[in-house]
């Protein structure tokens, strides 16, 4: 098995979910925060997890994503198969014919095991488990639901009015009458 960053990221974004979802939806940018993953890495993650029925988004202000399910009710290989991630470790993918048309090679049953091993491994392991873990661990959770801060922290300052001319048609009609 070869677990790429899109598994291992689509995880990590689900527990941090998870973490959070009790304040309300959590959007993607606050994930890409907290987790130094891309934003538009995430997008793609979170539209296959939707399309599994994992994750439900919210749409507007205040919208963002929750678990589509309880996390106890989903395993890290509902996250990983969700995101197009192969649980494979045989030289052909499973389809017994790793020798071309000889057939499979002498160790196809011991990789088609370890698969058969790992998926079973990863269909242990829930959602909430990891949640638990991570709180075991002291994570701290925000106990409040994140509030969009304004583009401007300061208080914007009125235009001044400026009595000069506003087009270069202007500045020379202004010249020619002096």
């Amino acid at each position: 098995m070869r677990l790429t960053t899109k598994g291992r990221f689509a995880v990590t974004a689900m527990i941090d979910l998870a973490l959070r979802q009790n304040n309300g939806p959590v959007t993607l940018a606050a994930i890409s925060q907290r987790q130094q993953i891309s934003l538009s890495y995430l997008e793609q993650l979170f539209g296959k997890l939707r399309r599994h029925e994992l994750v439900e988004s919210t749409r507007g202000p205040g919208g963002g994503y929750t678990l589509g399910r309880k996390a106890a009710e989903i395993t890290v290989a509902d996250i990983i198969v969700s995101v197009d991630e192969p649980i494979d470790s045989t030289q052909c993918g499973g389809k017994e014919n790793c020798l071309g048309e000889g057939g499979r090679c002498m160790t196809h049953e011991l990789w088609a095991s370890l698969n058969s091993r790992m998926v079973e491994f990863l269909d242990s392991v829930s959602l909430q488990k990891l949640v638990d873990e991570q709180l075991a661990k002291g994570v701290v959770v925000e106990n409040t639901p994140m509030v969009k801060k304004a583009i401007f922290t300061s208080p914007v300052a009125k235009p001044m009015r400026v009595n000069a001319p506003n087009s270069v048609f202007a500045l020379g009609n202004a010249f020619s009458k002096s």
